[in-house]
């Protein structure tokens, strides 16, 4: 199996894939720490001034200090698990577009190995791709903190943020393999891969808000069923009044992680890949 796994390693490293992400990814996550600074500097200075009574709650939890750091250690996290994503549709859909995937399995005819050796190097690689993610957060984020008079925070709802997001890094390569062997196609599995995931995240947020409006704030629950959402939760210092607990984003993204990675076994197992 580990050499597979460096096999499925190497496919990576010697195509433009992993630069081309990063070139992508560099300014969406400077963007984005932009405007996590600049909320980070509104809420810890109470900018918002008076808010309505139904918000008040919401917007006192994410202005505690350990919610202020999670949010900026866990910089970018939106497009982050987006390229994760894209990352494990390519491993896989790279053999059919290359038309190496029958050498692959001739080489190999235990099917089942080779998906769970292209889950294992995806998996690898966010967690590789989360932990320099991390990183430069961690040195933005303190100085954010340092800047706006809050200073570093290291409890444990801070370690346990960082740690789940990176759970959520590993969970959308599953997710990003699994579509991979759904779609063939390297462009229609990216394409929907970021249509799904785009589209979804924006639409379900305009359904929720929309129908919250008319039914009452219990249906902001419904966001775990939206794989982006649930682990937007994961990442949260704090439990936010009004919304599901970090601990229900984390199962419900393990459950499609797990999915993901177990429909991609099942399917490659049967499929003709002529």
């Amino acid at each position: 199996m580990s050499n597979l796994v460096r096999a499925e390693l190497v496919k990576v490293r010697t195509t433009s894939t992993w630069w081309i992400m990063v070139l992508i990814y560099l300014p969406l996550w400077g963007s984005t720490l932009a405007f996590n600074w600049l909320q980070t500097d509104v809420l810890a200075k109470d900018g918002l001034g008076d808010v309505p009574a139904e918000q008040s709650e919401a917007v006192g939890a994410l202005a505690q200090p350990d919610a202020l750091a999670a949010n900026l250690y866990t910089n970018g996290q939106f497009f982050g698990l987006l390229m994760v994503m894209l990352l494990g549709i390519v491993v896989v859909t790279g053999e059919f577009f290359h038309q190496t995937v029958t050498t692959t399995f001739l080489t190999t005819p235990r099917r089942s190995a080779v998906v769970l050796a292209k889950l294992a190097a995806t998996a690898g690689l966010a967690l590789v791709f989360w932990a320099v993610t991390t990183s430069a957060n961690l040195l933005a984020g303190i100085a954010i903190l340092q800047q706006v008079g809050v200073g570093a925070q290291w409890g444990s709802a801070v370690w346990e943020a960082i740690a789940l997001n990176g759970l959520a890094y590993l969970l959308w390569a599953f997710v990003g393999v699994g579509l991979g062997t759904l779609i063939r196609s390297q462009l229609g599995a990216t394409v929907t891969g970021i249509l799904l995931y785009l589209g979804g995240t924006i639409g379900a947020l305009t359904v929720l808000t929309v129908a919250a409006n008319r039914f009452g704030d219990w249906i902001n629950n419904l966001q775990l069923l939206v794989p982006s959402l649930a682990s937007a939760l994961m990442a949260n210092g704090v439990d936010i009044p009004g919304e599901p607990p970090r601990w229900a984003g984390a199962a419900v993204l393990i459950g499609y992680g797990l999915l993901s990675g177990l429909i991609g076994v099942l399917i490659m197992r049967r499929r003709d890949i002529s």
